[in-house]
């Protein structure tokens, strides 16, 4: 997997690949709306934070920079825009094209003050797959990377057993489970880049009460979902166990809808009232142009089903989210 997403022609090392907005749909990519909500909560990061000379914003995973250049034109002209400072943290190189007051680098930075944002990254840090065999075994998932055909290994490690143990209890003949502490290890030292303000991790995940019992491992290309093969062409990911990497977080935190994270940022999918088709006939339409859009947003059967992963780090967000 860290081969296919990562490697000298990985999925997203590989120009001639695209970038992720070629393949797959995020809430970045759906409307300008997202930005304004995630604007809204660096606005209170800063009230909380007292108005810092300089707010940081990272953006861990950052594609080609949508999610940053949006925050920048949401945030022009306000009180904030001179003391915004917008960081994208990815593997691949800068992308042509980006505002230039936007940084670009490969690495989380330390002694983050403000927001560190990883939306949908999670899902791509590698993990394995192992799936359990008659005898009750967790045995390693071993694929071809040329064909995608699988088979079973030898038994996963005593470190997998023990995270096994404690997030994906019960697993029983032919379940299959993704291996999740590389996220948590991976997400624990983000959120500990942040020296005050909150991380938040946003992506499609589970709960220990509810894990999948064939696993959740897919790729997605062009716009379609096919089989993971690990051939650097298409994106392998694996939704997250988002409370093991809460747990691991290590700072107070709250799990949550995108839904019901949108909604109390002031985003609401209701159509608007009829009356104003009379009286501001434009004025409807943009507003039913809005509400659509607000509405795919927070659509439980898409992207509304995203969950919202938000620690505090020396900040309390009292009344926000």
């Amino acid at each position: 997997m860290h081969h296919a997403l990562y490697g000298p022609a990985g999925f997203f090392t590989n120009a001639a690949s695209g970038g992720p907005a070629d393949h797959f749909r995020t809430s970045v990519h759906a409307s300008p709306l997202f930005a304004c909500a995630l604007l809204r909560l660096v606005e209170q990061v800063d009230a909380r934070l007292g108005s810092p000379r300089t707010l940081q914003v990272v953006d861990v995973g950052a594609g080609r920079g949508e999610l940053l250049a949006a925050l920048a034109a949401s945030a022009a002209g306000t009180p904030l825009a001179d003391r915004l400072h917008l960081t994208g943290v990815e593997v691949a190189p800068r992308p042509a094209g980006l505002p230039g007051t936007i940084g670009w680098r490969r690495t989380i930075p330390p002694g983050i003050v403000g927001v560190l944002l990883a939306t949908e990254w999670l899902d791509n840090v590698p993990l394995d797959v192992a799936e359990i065999d008659p005898a009750g075994r967790a045995r390693r998932v071993l694929v071809d990377p040329a064909t995608g055909t699988e088979s079973l290994g030898a038994d996963v490690d005593p470190a997998d057993r023990f995270w096994l143990a404690r997030w994906w209890p019960g697993a029983g003949l032919g379940d299959r489970v993704e291996i999740g502490w590389p996220r948590d290890v991976a997400w624990a030292e983000a959120v500990a880049s942040v020296r005050r303000g909150c991380a938040l991790a946003i992506d499609y995940g589970h709960l220990r009460s509810a894990r999948p019992a064939l696993g959740t491992l897919t790729g997605y290309r062009g716009g379609r979902q096919v089989l993971p093969v690990p051939d650097g062409s298409c994106d392998v990911t694996a939704h997250v166990a988002l409370d093991a990497a809460a747990v691991a977080g290590g700072t107070p935190y709250r799990i949550i809808t995108q839904r019901a994270a949108l909604r109390a940022l002031g985003v609401d999918g209701g159509r608007p009232p009829l009356d104003l088709a009379r009286t501001d006939p434009a004025g409807y339409l943009r507003a039913l142009g809005t509400a659509g859009a607000a509405a795919e947003l927070t659509d439980v059967a898409g992207l509304g089903g995203h969950w919202w992963l938000l620690h505090e780090v020396g900040i309390e967000l009292r009344g926000s989210m």
